[in-house]
């Protein structure tokens, strides 16, 4: 399973669609809405997200499990540095490992103090790096303590992500280096809105690969898509999240069509995220869908 992913994302066309747990103690309508619609058989694999903005959600190992269980395709379950020590990460991967859930999505995690759980409290032993050395040294049978394992665990494939857009680029080469020394397959870059601006990540990847070549490491580049149908989307991203640029003519088109209803505004943002989606697939093959669970949208964009 896992095997074939890989296998995807360096030789073929790799398109995984990303699923947010809720706020429940039940996955299995959500992966209900996945099925009734066939998106399992648009797309590669999944993935899970892990508590996303600190908030409480069921828990992404077992969604991955459920997932894997329900269509046998691969999940790249997340797991943030923000609510685990090293102890706890060891143990978690250890469990995952025998139920066959061993695609990880490493990620340092939001800042507690956004959750929603009153004087919830980082622990942030250290950023994502640590639990890619982490799965490096269970790929090698031992724990982080150097210790073997009495039952070796099976390969548990890293993966990591990047910004999408940074005001210098060297910055992006330089993260993309640090996460494929530290072990990361595939590394997934937060949502691009530019043809442009996806032709430099993959430029910047490939001297990444350049650099870290004397390892005999390497990683490939994930394009992230997060499709936009509401001005208001468009502009928190643009205006509030951190290494995302949503272009001007992408908001200009919105406000325009804003002003003609709802469903004039939705038809254009599909549009311009349909049209984009084709156009990254084309230049580069390798996808992570995100549609903050809105599986409808995930569906037309794929067909």
């Amino acid at each position: 399973m896992f095997d074939t992913l890989i296998d995807k994302l360096h030789n073929g066309t790799y398109i995984t669609l990303e699923t947010t747990p809720g706020h429940s103690a039940s996955f299995t309508p959500t992966i209900d809405k996945i099925e009734a619609l066939g998106l399992d058989s648009l797309v590669d694999g999944f993935s899970t997200t892990d508590n996303p903005l600190a908030k409480l959600k069921f828990n992404a190992l077992f969604g991955a499990k459920l997932l894997q269980d329900r269509f046998n395709k691969p999940v790249i379950a997340t797991m943030s540095m923000r609510d685990r020590n090293k102890i706890a990460l060891q143990s978690d991967l250890l469990g995952a490992n025998e139920f066959d859930v061993r695609a990880i999505l490493a990620l340092t995690g939001d800042p507690a103090t956004i959750s929603d759980q009153p004087n919830a409290k980082g622990v942030f032993e250290s950023d994502s790096s640590l639990l890619l050395d982490i799965i490096s040294a269970f790929n090698s049978g031992m724990d982080y303590a150097a210790k073997p394992f009495t039952n070796r665990p099976k390969e548990i494939y890293p993966f990591a992500v990047v910004n999408s857009y940074a005001k210098n680029p060297k910055t992006l080469q330089k993260k993309m280096q640090k996460k494929i020394k530290h072990g990361a397959r595939g590394i997934i870059t937060q949502p691009i809105y530019d043809l442009e601006g996806a032709k430099q990540l993959l430029e910047l990847k490939e001297s990444a690969n350049k650099e870290c070549c004397s390892e005999n490491k390497s990683a490939e580049l994930i394009l992230g898509i997060f499709p936009i149908t509401k001005l208001r989307t468009a502009q928190f991203l643009s205006s509030h999240v951190p290494g995302i640029n949503v272009p001007p003519c992408w908001i200009d088109k919105l406000r325009e069509a804003h002003t003609k209803g709802a469903q004039e505004e939705y038809k254009v943002g599909f549009e311009l995220s349909k049209n984009l989606f084709d156009e990254l697939k084309a230049l580069h093959p390798k996808i992570h869908l995100m549609t903050a669970n809105q599986f409808k949208i995930a569906k037309d964009i794929l067909l």
